[in-house]
């Protein structure tokens, strides 16, 4: 809840046709997101507590990734395609990088199972831990941000405190930062 945010961008905002930004845009699509959310709060719970991270975390990052699987559940859990390889770069509710030139995780799990969200919050958590000591010098609040950025698009490509700036949407970290504090306002709490 003291993570500073901009909430999100024009890009991502339009996925959703909101003819404004910022964190707004964000409540409005995580608003747009809570009821489908819901079939996901016990294992949400679950993993918040085994990975002692924030539950409202886990359900921003589902609704930044798959809008609560309402993207993902007609292709059995799989999204983004890339058109050049021929295959699906991701899997689940929180879409767990499989591709070989990416992140090139083997999915755990159904693509809506608690086996699932134990291993991509175990990857969100282990990126915050390589920006903590990456950057050690970082606020808590500026590595978590780091790390949620890293977990779109890779540690390596955290570079400085504008850790947004080679997200998808040049967003992400603020958008899910958005996300989750709308979500521990709307039930999502500890």
């Amino acid at each position: 809840m003291k993570v500073e945010t901009t909430g999100a961008s024009k890009k991502t905002a339009q996925q959703d046709n909101l003819g404004y930004t910022g964190v707004e845009a964000s409540e409005t699509m995580a608003e747009t997101d809570k009821d489908e959310m819901e079939n996901y709060r016990s294992i949400i719970y679950t993993v918040a507590e085994e990975c002692c991270i924030h539950p409202a975390l886990i359900a921003a990052i589902i609704s930044r990734e798959s809008r609560a699987g309402k993207q993902i559940e007609n292709n059995n859990g799989w999204g983004d395609w890339n058109p050049k390889r021929k295959m699906w770069n991701a899997f689940g509710l929180m879409q767990v990088d499989v591709n070989p030139d990416g992140g090139n995780h083997t999915p755990e799990g159904e693509w809506d199972s608690l086996d699932h969200l134990r291993q991509a919050t175990g990857i969100l958590v282990d990126f915050i831990g390589k920006i903590r000591d990456k950057f050690p010098n970082w606020s808590r609040e500026e590595q978590l941000k780091g790390g949620i950025a890293a977990y779109n698009m890779g540690d390596g490509n955290v570079r400085s405190k504008n850790v947004d700036e080679r997200t998808t949407g040049g967003d992400y970290s603020n958008d899910v930062v958005a996300r989750a504090q709308w979500y521990n306002n709307n039930g999502f709490d500890n």
